[in-house]
């Protein structure tokens, strides 16, 4: 203790020191102007913020579907599901507005856009949680959540919340604001809005609700999911009658009317029909899924705030692709009463944006699997070109280059070419146009596993190290592609060898004009120019006269590949069929196959019966919406005929110079011939001029 007390002595003058330092220099003034400077720096900032939103426009957005625009700005299609039915709050009956209030924010008549109360209680509960949990949020900041802000969880969008709410409440009447809320909240099972909901739970107009189905919906709001009587009964009356408490505790309803209603049984009736009505439904879900997955928002968002969003589509090409998809005609027949199932996809090289797409055929479920994005199928040989001839010609083998095409094995890797015939060597160009195995695995056994590798990661094919084997050559993946992805891979062809990034959306407008999203370009040197004209020559020909013969339309040069996977199942059957083909200004892939392959559902034939009839479809109906183009290179074909061509008129010409020249030997010899006559002539004719001079 006394050790203990000296030492406190001895810190006593310093004490004293810091004291006097800390008055003279103001320190306690400096400190709260400093704490003052970043409040007001904090309230400036959201101050600022909440000022560059134009909640003016909000009710307008609000009451409008969001829209999906073509490439020129033009509206494509709506999706209808949010907010066309909206209704007027007069409409909503006053059991239906008294149980969302009593339930959501008992006290939204009397606060100005946020309750201190609630939020100290959310605080409290977040602390005790450790995370933000509880959110506090009033109707006013849930409309604000809904239509202004992302979802995330965080102190800072809370905060934008609040400031916002606030402007709101001062721009807008407590019926407006309930209207616009009442009209885009989402109630689940596909229904947004009181309207739809109503319609979707009850089969009633909203103005018709009595006070159970009311409470019913009130209810539903707070998890959609969870509490959707058509799944979860139970869970829904619970809810229920939690709802009609708070409606008998705060006063909007007698206990007598509360006991009536608790026991009420709930009947359902479904009148809500499609949720979604709208043009083009396969490129909207597709235009859905990149929104969500690319730029990070949320079905609910997307549907219910009125946005705009700018696409790459071309609504003629659109069409045209799907009147191909609804001519049953074109494709294989089915079995079993199930159908050859397929997905087609169109871009332009020039810019990487999907002009066209179609995911099946048959019934369509809204957000089902999309077979132009989300499948996942060997390519088969469309990965020839990529995988092995594009690094070759890169490595200095030619069209011309001789490759060998044996029946060999690669340690345990035994390949076979599909008609089992061998030629012992061909030209890269013939292996590339017949679509021939062995030649294309050799190859890439020469050039190494890694060079294929590379190129087909710089033509956006996914990989993973179970790809690492000499099957990537004929297209063994082990995750497999898309046609979107296959597309994208050869656009590097049509485009001087650069490639861009396949997407459907440009841009993504909310409600108030605001841009939620824009793309930005991503370019990617896939190879040089020489090399794509190389491989371009080759594909031609395989349009002209290889394994895609028969895509052909008048006034336009294609170029492709046709690829297909053997069947387990029957050695005369394939899995999937596949063509990838391109002009200067369009590229197209198309796939067949069953979703599901077993002994009965596979393809017979080859591609050149399957798919390619089908592309030569998609061609015909598409490609009179563009523009022509040329290539700058001729096919392999033409070069030959050519260099044919050139052949004969130089033995021609060889001929006429020989011909010539044996003439002029022969009246060189003539004149020599005659040389001593015309001399003795020349003599007697100077002796007779003598002869007469001198008489």
């Amino acid at each position: 203790m006394m050790k203990a007390g000296n030492y406190m002595k001895r810190l006593q003058p310093v004490w004293v020191a810091v004291k006097r330092l800390w008055k003279k220099a103001h320190m306690n003034q400096i400190i709260l102007l400093a704490l003052s400077l970043v409040v007001l720096g904090f309230l400036g900032f959201f101050t600022y913020f909440a000022s560059t939103v134009n909640v003016g426009s909000l009710k307008k957005g609000l009451a409008q579907s969001t829209a999906i625009y073509d490439k020129d700005g033009d509206l494509a299609s709506k999706i209808s599901a949010n907010r066309t039915e909206g209704v007027s709050i007069k409409q909503v009956p006053d059991n239906l507005k008294n149980a969302v209030v009593a339930i959501e924010d008992h006290r939204f008549y009397d606060h100005g856009g946020f309750d201190i109360r609630g939020m100290t209680s959310a605080f409290f509960k977040n602390i005790a949680a450790g995370g933000v949990t509880a959110g506090g949020s009033t109707i006013t900041q849930q409309l604000t959540k809904n239509a202004l802000l992302s979802p995330e969880r965080t102190y800072r969008r809370k905060i934008e919340e609040l400031f916002l709410a606030v402007k709101i409440e001062k721009y807008y009447s407590k019926d407006d604001i309930l209207q616009m809320y009442l009209n885009q909240i989402f109630f689940g099972h596909g229904a947004w809005g009181v309207q739809n909901a109503s319609k979707k739970y009850f089969g009633k107009d909203v103005q018709n609700v009595d006070l159970s189905e009311a409470a019913t919906l009130a209810g539903i709001i707070n998890a959609p999911s969870a509490l959707d009587p058509y799944k979860h009964m139970d869970r829904a009356i619970q809810r229920r009658n939690v709802v009609l408490g708070a409606m008998k505790k705060y006063g909007y309803i007698t206990n007598d009317q509360y006991k009536k209603a608790v026991n009420e049984k709930l009947v359902l009736k479904d009148t809500g029909g499609d949720p979604l009505k709208g043009k083009y439904p396969y490129y909207v879900d597709a235009v859905l899924d990149e929104a969500i997955n690319r730029y990070g928002l949320t079905q609910d968002e997307i549907l219910t705030r009125g946005y705009r969003i700018y696409t790459e589509m071309d609504q003629n090409i659109q069409s045209g692709l799907e009147r191909v998809y609804q001519n049953d005609y074109l494709f294989p027949s089915g079995r079993s009463g199930d159908l050859v199932q397929s997905g087609g996809i169109l871009l332009d090289p020039k810019s990487g944006g999907v002009r066209a797409l179609v995911g099946g055929r048959g019934q369509k479920v809204f957000r089902g699997f999309n077979r132009a994005t989300q499948l996942q199928r060997q390519p088969g040989s469309t990965m020839k070109p990529l995988a092995v001839y594009t690094p070759a010609l890169e490595e200095g083998y030619t069209a011309n280059s001789s490759l060998k095409d044996e029946q060999m094995t690669f340690g345990n890797y035994a390949p076979k070419n599909y008609n089992g015939q061998y030629l012992g060597e061909v030209p890269m160009y013939k292996a590339v146009e017949d679509s021939i195995n062995l030649p294309a695995v050799w190859l890439l056994n020469e050039i190494g596993i890694d060079k294929g590798m590379d190129a087909s990661k710089r033509f956006g094919i996914p990989l993973t190290n179970e790809d690492r084997n000499l099957g990537l050559a004929l297209g063994g993946l082990h995750k497999g592609v898309s046609p979107m992805q296959m597309a994208d891979a050869f656009s590097a062809f049509a485009n001087d060898g650069k490639r861009y990034d396949a997407h459907i959306i440009t841009k993504i407008v909310g409600p108030t004009g605001n841009i939620i999203a824009e793309r930005k370009p991503k370019e990617t040197d896939v190879t040089s120019k020489k090399v794509a004209d190389e491989m371009t020559s080759m594909l031609l020909n395989v349009v002209e006269t290889g394994t895609g013969k028969g895509v052909n339309v008048p006034g336009y040069t294609i170029a492709g590949k046709t690829g297909s996977t053997q069947s387990s199942y029957s050695s005369n059957g394939t899995t999937d069929q596949w063509f990838v083909g391109y002009t200067p200004n369009l590229v197209g892939a198309v796939w067949i196959g069953y979703d599901k392959t077993d002994s009965q559902h596979y393809l017979n034939g080859l591609s050149s019966q399957g798919v390619v009839p089908v592309f030569q479809a998609v061609m015909q109906n598409t490609l009179k919406y563009t523009k022509p183009g040329q290539f700058g290179v001729q096919s392999v074909n033409a070069t030959l005929a050519g260099k044919k061509d050139n052949q004969s008129f130089i033995d021609k010409a060889e001929e006429i110079d020989k011909k010539l020249k044996e003439g002029a030997k022969k009246l060189k010899d003539k004149i020599e011939e005659h040389k001593s006559k015309w001399k003795d002539l020349t003599d007697q004719l100077k002796k007779k001029w003598n002869e007469i001079r001198g008489h």
